[in-house]
């Protein structure tokens, strides 16, 4: 398939990039960049495929979204690349599509593509509803994922609900065949949370942690964002005073130093083969500190993705210490392997043979030091009872 008729070219007179004092090349310097009809960037030589979606038309409360992704570029191309070479192709703004059922079709097929060539797309909406564009490209392929939300809420809305901002995952949820094997939202707030979607969370098995946990301990937010192949950020997740252009924002969130860090553990992923940054409305922005924000989240993202030490346990058992627990009263031994290259942990859950062809990506599951801990102390981790009985 030719993806280039599904891209219009990027306009960059207003981007100031280049820096004529210095001489050292900045990250608009270094991208591929579609700026010219006819002269579409070889992406097949990319590591990473920026994707602008200027689509908010299902945006609730946040018209205006859709100009973001250029905002953005305008931050991110004038930052210095880390020390790593740079191979990303920005293949410029998907065009709308008549309906945004059309807009969609475009998203989805573009990520399957890219994903076809093991292209890393970051998608720069556009209201946040796009995501499940971005499921319905794994769906095309076939493949049972993980997706995690960093957001205040967890867009749930109803099943007779059209498919909006605040109302998309149900329509992940119900539709089939199902290639969804888990949900994860970090950064939830229980104000913006009625009692019905917490125990229909609960009763999914999917993962929920709410914002001041996450905050009290990041680090343990990096396991839950490693087990990820989709990562989706609504910008709302922030508070106002680190990213007022959201016309959802509030007073409580994460700080933008949490938030960055939180994109570079998915960075970082050697799991994670998408990613989404929605939400961010120019309009309501103060001095454009939203999109400055996000281009520098989509720095460490970049920064995570050019140091990752290609460390899972399928590759090579020789590289890992392998720990068995034995807990009191439960049949079954649980099983760690830790990392000697990084020192991250993750736990085996134990399958029939036939079952593992099946879920082959999921029964090792990422975890922590502290997990591993729990299990010596004679307690089973919440993350292995929850995958456990999925897998049953």
């Amino acid at each position: 398939m030719d993806i280039s008729e599904f891209f219009e070219p990027i306009d960059l007179i207003d981007v100031q990039f280049k820096s004529e004092t210095s001489g050292r090349p900045r990250m608009g310097d270094l991208i591929r960049c579609y700026l010219d009809p006819g002269d579409f960037p070889d992406h097949l030589s990319a590591n990473i495929a920026i994707l602008g979606i200027k689509e908010d038309r299902n945006a609730v409360n946040n018209s205006g979204c859709a100009l973001a992704p250029d905002y953005i570029r305008k931050y991110l191309y004038n930052l210095f690349p880390g020390a790593y070479e740079v191979k990303i192709a920005d293949l410029g703004n998907i065009r709308q599509g008549f309906s945004v059922q059309d807009t969609f079709f475009a998203v989805s097929s573009v990520i399957t593509e890219l994903l076809q060539e093991n292209i890393i797309p970051v998608l720069i909406g556009g209201s946040h509803d796009l995501t499940f564009a971005n499921y319905q490209a794994y769906r095309n392929l076939g493949q049972i994922i993980n997706i995690v939300a960093i957001d205040s809420m967890f867009d749930i809305g109803k099943s007779e609900d059209e498919v909006n901002s605040q109302s998309y995952l149900s329509n992940i949820i119900l539709h089939q065949p199902n290639y969804l094997f888990n949900y994860a939202n970090i950064g939830y707030q229980t104000y913006f949370t009625d009692q019905d979607a917490l125990r229909l969370m609960k009763s999914l098995m999917f993962d929920t942690y709410r914002l001041g946990i996450v905050r009290h301990n990041l680090e343990e937010a990096e396991p839950v964002i490693r087990n990820a192949d989709i990562v989706s950020v609504d910008i709302s997740s922030v508070r106002f005073s680190d990213a007022p252009g959201n016309g959802n924002a509030t007073p409580n969130g994460f700080y933008g130093e949490e938030i960055c860090q939180i994109v570079r553990y998915a960075g970082l992923s050697d799991k994670l083969t998408s990613i989404g940054f929605y939400e961010v409305n120019p309009k309501l922005d103060i001095n454009g500190q939203t999109s400055h924000l996000v281009a520098q989240m989509i720095w460490y993202f970049i920064d995570g993705f050019y140091n990752r030490a290609h460390d899972f346990p399928f590759r090579n058992e020789d590289d890992y210490m392998k720990y068995r627990v034995t807990i009191k009263d439960h049949k079954e031994e649980l099983t760690f392997f830790k990392s000697k290259k990084t020192d991250r942990w993750w736990m085996e859950i134990p399958m029939q043979s036939e079952k593992r062809i099946k879920y082959q990506r999921h029964y090792l599951v990422p975890c922590s030091y502290q997990d591993y801990q729990m299990a010596c102390n004679n307690d089973i981790p919440d993350r292995w009872w929850m995958v456990y009985q999925k897998m049953m």
